[in-house]
């Protein structure tokens, strides 16, 4: 049996919002239900659960805004798990840039919601502190600035959030396709994008320092090591 989590569900819809209040209390976690964005976000802001479940299509304020204004405003990192009827690959790349950390395009399996609530609440150690370190690495997920030894870092979109999945999974490797499909979906470009990004990254994160802190590990993946 696994932990109860507090869960947040800001879902419009009225039929679906009682399904998924159902859902999730029948799996033995403890859940508040809201139809607006606003007070959505003031609920995630007074009092913070494991993980948000968040509708992208909301009315006055959007899911999209409402993501933006948690990272923006919370005084920890509450992970969200964006669900919506949109599955177009600029909808996902939106909501990943203002900050959701997984996406559930409707229509999805119960378990698979589940197995997500699971597995954000476990993956962003819910209720940290925005700044997370290994080594002398400080990642501060509030204002989005990398530092290395003091330095920071000057790390493109792309490469940040490389950095970020990777540090959310830390001390544990992240396969090529696990971090393909946190960056793009399940709607990956034609071209192998991915191996650039992964240099842009190491330019910034090991060049300037003795010691890699990016390795791969072959026929596995790719791993963050502390540098001290």
């Amino acid at each position: 049996m696994t932990d109860a989590l507090r869960l947040l569900v800001i879902e419009d819809n009225d039929a679906l919002r009682a399904s998924l209040g159902e859902l999730l209390t029948g799996a033995g976690h403890v859940v508040s239900l809201v139809a607006d964005g606003r007070a959505g976000l003031q609920h995630a802001l007074t009092d913070p659960p494991d993980v948000v479940v968040l509708d992208l299509g909301l009315p006055g304020l959007d899911g999209v805004r409402v993501c933006q204004a948690l990272r923006e405003r919370a005084d920890r990192h509450i992970p969200i798990l964006m669900l919506t009827a949109r599955d177009t690959l600029d909808d996902k790349l939106r909501g990943f840039d203002v900050g959701a950390d997984d996406y559930l395009v409707k229509p999805f399996a119960n378990e698979e919601l589940l197995a997500r609530c699971l597995a954000l609440s476990r993956r962003h150690r819910a209720g940290a502190s925005h700044v997370q370190r290994i080594g002398t690495l400080e990642i501060d997920r509030r204002s989005g600035q990398v530092r290395r030894a003091g330095r920071v870092l000057d790390l493109r979109q792309t490469a940040l959030r490389i950095l970020l999945i990777l540090a959310d999974a830390w001390p544990r490797p992240v396969t090529r396709s696990e971090l393909i499909r946190r960056l793009w979906g399940d709607d990956p470009p034609e071209s192998d994008p991915l191996r650039t990004h992964l240099y842009l990254l190491r330019q910034a994160l090991d060049k300037p320092f003795d010691a890699p802190m990016l390795v791969t590990i072959h026929e596995v993946g790719f791993r963050l090591e502390a540098d001290v």
